[in-house]
């Protein structure tokens, strides 16, 4: 990718950010797109831009914000711990973004900041795909944490006649339900359960998504579910984990064993960056490009 004095920034912001894939599929899609858009494309000085990733601390989020508008980046993803608390410094959120309470995508648009979240958009992408009458599949989403409010939207979309939020705080899982009380469609289907209580509605849960970061490095022996458990969940459930590395987790090792139908949480990372290019470059992204650039960086 060749860089000039021409060309406009992209990128991340997260703190820590150094383990973020966006760089490598965005970067790989922007490259894809000028050696081979279409004819009637813009002129190829539109696609001039680089992905980067920008390490910004919690307390100096705002200043990061500001230097951003300095400077003139077009705009950038957002992920973890910046996800809920950039809201206000935006001048415009999506009602999506304002439902889920938290923000991943940023643009600008002439003096103003504008956010949406596509994570719904990402979580969904391979359950469309499948042949699944999820009306009459409730919902398990194991923790209750920021990454669980994304898949709580996202499978009321699904048509979900039940979710249930798993998790260890009787005071966070309190908060997740009432910060739901707003949108009347989800928290008429929403329960929040304590983790003592899971194995009472494992067998009757179509789908189970562990949104915790167990299973992540450095413990990736780790799993919200024990062997025992997983074989409680009925035989034509689903097992998701949102986790993208090491595939597969151990949730999903445990999920096949069991004979469960097992998606990890690569095809989320890259139908959410796809959502969130096209709204940069306002043209459709290379997902096939995105994903096989993940999946050759990660050998698999």
């Amino acid at each position: 990718m060749l860089i000039k004095g021409t060309t406009q920034l992209l990128g991340v912001i997260g703190y820590p950010v150094e383990h973020s894939f966006s760089p490598l599929m965005h970067n790989a899609a922007i490259a894809y797109l000028n050696q081979n858009g279409p004819a009637e494309s813009p002129p190829r000085l539109s696609l001039d831009y680089v992905y980067l990733p920008f390490p910004i601390p919690p307390e100096s989020l705002e200043i990061g914000i500001a230097g951003f508008a300095a400077i003139g980046l077009r705009g950038f993803n957002v992920t973890i711990p910046h996800k809920q608390t950039i809201i206000p410094l935006l001048d415009d959120v999506s009602e999506v973004a304002r439902a889920i309470g938290a923000v991943n995508t940023v643009w600008c648009s002439g003096s103003q900041w504008h956010g949406t979240n596509t994570d719904a958009i990402g979580f969904l992408a391979p359950l469309k795909a499948i042949e699944k009458d999820w009306t009459q599949s409730p919902a398990m989403i194991l923790g209750s944490g920021g990454a669980a409010r994304a898949v709580v939207a996202a499978c009321e979309q699904l048509g979900c006649p039940e979710i249930w939020v798993v998790g260890r705080s009787p005071d966070k899982l309190a908060q997740f339900a009432d910060s739901w009380r707003a949108t009347p469609e989800i928290s008429s289907k929403l329960s929040v359960i304590s983790w003592a209580q899971r194995a009472d509605y494992l067998p009757r849960a179509g789908l189970v998504v562990n949104a915790t970061p167990l299973g992540m490095h450095p413990h990736i022996d780790a799993s919200p579910l024990s062997e025992a458990e997983m074989y409680q969940i009925s035989s034509g459930a689903i097992a998701y984990d949102l986790i993208y590395t090491p595939s597969p987790t151990r949730f999903l090792q445990q999920a096949i064993a069991a004979g469960l139908p097992a998606i990890d949480g690569l095809e989320m990372l890259v139908q959410q960056g796809a959502a969130a290019l096209e709204i940069w470059l306002n043209q459709p992204a290379p997902v096939a490009v995105m994903r096989q650039t993940l999946r050759d960086y990660l050998g698999i």
